[in-house]
């Protein structure tokens, strides 16, 4: 009598049925989230139907896109633009559903072989690729700059100025990072998820890999739901909800991660000048708003509202949090001092990669025959970034700490690879 098959070996691989559900459920989700936050921050009333375009690029952008601004103001003048900035939410509800679509075909089996993941992801990224150039050749437009009025509208009346800014997307830096995204939510996937299956020669790497992963997805997604919580409750409480629901849906993990890295004391640089600003929280947008560049820490921000320093111990508790997590999903058998070294890596990936895409850098500007300056709002920049060797020396610092604080909470559970 032959031998019985094992399960997973009798299931029929993900085709490209699933694949196209796959693809387009992310697009969706991440067109719908674009689309709310865009008009709930008033982009709909832009002229020339360009609201479908507008969401077109915010979704290029969220995975990594090159948006391009390009100006014109007639021969006496000219107009500059420039935009870098990742929506997060937007990022984040695509990164969430695909990798649920990509798993879910192989939920029932225990071991799959590289070349069938290889297949199944192949397959994914083909279409995806295909759905992100139709997205990033459709995401452009031109728009005109009104000049106001009094003295700088006459001056436009006077050399003729019809001054515009357009946007296009630069289509194969845009393709190549959008595959670069999709390969990183993919693995991540695989590496999270403790029921997805794994080629037989890296089952080893799991045990120390897999419960890392899962912890700091843990932790990321902890410090959103709590923004999330925070966000709604100032949209209840302290008017201008229209306001609030654009960032929730266009930026919070910009802020919720920024504000895990100043809890745990990390600083960023940053200015703005002329009519833009931060959209929240306010006290950011007045300490940035100077002549020179500003150092952003915690302490700095404590100065003009005590209530501040709550960063800290909120990230005390998450990070804590994650490290207790990580343990309890290892084996017994892995001793304090890795789990230190292990929550320090994982940690620092964290922060670097928050610092990667977190930095927010925005400026435009008209000048006439030389003349840079011409007020009524007509030039402005903001930028923040984050100085990044001293973010990673805090999270490898913080790391240490909490993951032997972690390792020594997690003992008295019940954890795979316990003696009985």
């Amino acid at each position: 009598m032959s031998a019985r098959p094992f399960p997973y070996q009798a299931l029929p691989r993900p085709g490209w049925v699933w694949a196209v559900v796959a693809v387009l459920a992310g697009l969706v989700a991440m067109g719908v989230t674009a689309a709310l936050g865009l008009w709930a921050a008033g982009a709909a009333d832009l002229p020339d139907g360009a609201f479908p375009r507008v969401v077109a690029a915010t979704v290029v952008t969220s995975v990594g896109g090159a948006v391009e601004f390009s100006g014109d103001a007639g021969g006496l003048a000219e107009t500059t633009a420039g935009l870098t900035v990742i929506p997060l939410s937007v990022t984040l509800v695509g990164a969430l559903v695909i990798a649920a679509a990509f798993l879910r075909p192989l939920r029932h089996r225990a071991v799959a072989g590289a070349g069938e993941l290889g297949a199944w992801a192949g397959k994914v990224a083909v279409l995806w690729l295909l759905g992100l150039l139709g997205l990033a050749l459709g995401a452009r437009q031109t728009f005109r700059i009104p000049l106001g009025e009094g003295a700088i509208s006459e001056i436009g009346d006077l050399f003729g100025l019809t001054p515009e800014v357009g946007f296009t997307t630069d289509v194969p830096v845009s393709l190549f990072f959008g595959l670069l995204w999709l390969a990183g939510v993919l693995l991540l996937a695989l590496l999270v998820s403790r029921g997805a299956p794994l080629p037989g020669r890296l089952l080893r790497f799991q045990e120390s890999v897999r419960p890392a992963a899962y912890a700091m997805v843990a932790l990321l997604l902890a410090c959103v739901v709590l923004g999330l919580v925070i966000g709604l409750v100032v949209a209840a409480t302290r008017g201008h909800p229209a306001e609030t629901f654009a960032v929730l849906l266009l930026g919070l993990p910009n802020l919720a991660w920024l504000a895990l890295t100043l809890g745990m004391g990390a600083t960023w640089d940053g200015r703005v000048e002329g009519p833009f600003g931060l959209p929240m929280p306010h006290v950011l947008d007045q300490v940035l708003r100077s002549e020179d560049v500003e150092a952003v820490d915690v302490g700095v921000l404590a100065e003009h509202d005590a209530r501040w320093w709550w960063l800290v111990v909120a990230a005390v508790l998450l990070v804590l949090a994650a490290a207790f997590v990580m343990a309890a999903r290892s084996p017994e058998r892995v001793r304090l001092w890795q789990h230190a070294v292990r929550t320090a890596v994982a940690l620092a990936l964290t922060v670097l990669m928050i610092c990667l895409v977190g930095g927010v850098s925005a400026s435009y500007g008209l000048s006439v025959v030389g003349i840079g300056d011409l007020g009524g709002d007509l030039a402005g920049e903001l930028f923040l970034r984050p100085r990044v060797w001293s973010a990673l020396g805090l999270a490898v610092l913080w790391g240490l700490v909490t993951g032997f604080l972690g390792g020594l909470l997690a003992r008295g559970t019940r954890r795979r690879g316990a003696r009985p």
